[in-house]
């Protein structure tokens, strides 16, 4: 599959070809949502935490005799029954929801998701991002450039490159991405992907080696 290469001023260049094998990917709909469930499933920290009755404070002697009071018989002020006791089945911090899925599904259901990209036409590849210093007007400039204002856009960078980065950090709807930490989340959750040919490569030799 070859796609249109553009300049950061939006001028069309000569064609580039994309492995198929990564964009040219059939999407299965069934995978790609295992894949996002783990994702999200594994980020998960729970912090609503209830004490049961092992945890709540006193309850060591008996509130009163067994026999001989007229009132319901009771060992524990910890029982859930009491308004100051445990609670029964409550949330707890220590509940795991962590999935696990291997490797060979990550990459085909990141595949599938790119490929949708290119083939929705939400695929732009630069032939170089072209930023020297830490401008964000220039970053700003090259979304105008590519009509690619207001919109969801994840930049996908070849390497750690901190004008980049920095560049496109304060605009509103615009994520950033390194081509090596590519995850199906972060493209799912984009209208559109910018990203350039040395991107390219990175994630041929990332992901395909």
């Amino acid at each position: 599959m070859k796609i249109q290469v553009v300049t950061a001023e939006g001028v069309k260049k000569e064609q580039y070809e994309l492995p198929s094998d990564i964009f040219e990917v059939s999407a299965n709909e069934s995978l790609i949502h295992q894949v996002y469930r783990y994702l999200v499933l594994n980020q998960l920290y729970p912090v609503a935490h209830t004490k049961d009755r092992s945890e709540v404070r006193g309850g060591g002697k008996k509130p009163w005799k067994q026999k001989g009071t007229g009132r319901a018989r009771h060992g524990s002020i910890r029982s859930p029954i009491w308004r100051t006791g445990g609670i029964t089945f409550g949330p707890t911090s220590s509940r795991n929801f962590a999935v696990s899925i291997n490797k060979k599904m990550k990459k085909k259901a990141l595949f599938m998701t790119l490929s949708a990209r290119v083939s929705d036409n939400k695929f732009v590849l630069l032939d170089d991002f072209a930023l020297n210093d830490i401008k964000t007007k220039k970053a700003v400039s090259i979304l105008n450039n590519l009509d690619l204002q207001n919109k969801k856009t994840l930049i996908i960078a070849p390497r750690e490159d901190k004008y980049t980065e920095k560049s496109f950090a304060n605009i509103p709807q615009v994520s950033f991405i390194y081509a090596d930490s590519l995850n199906v989340a972060d493209v799912l959750k984009s209208d559109t992907i910018l990203t350039s040919i040395a991107s390219i490569e990175t994630i041929k030799n990332t992901y395909k080696s």
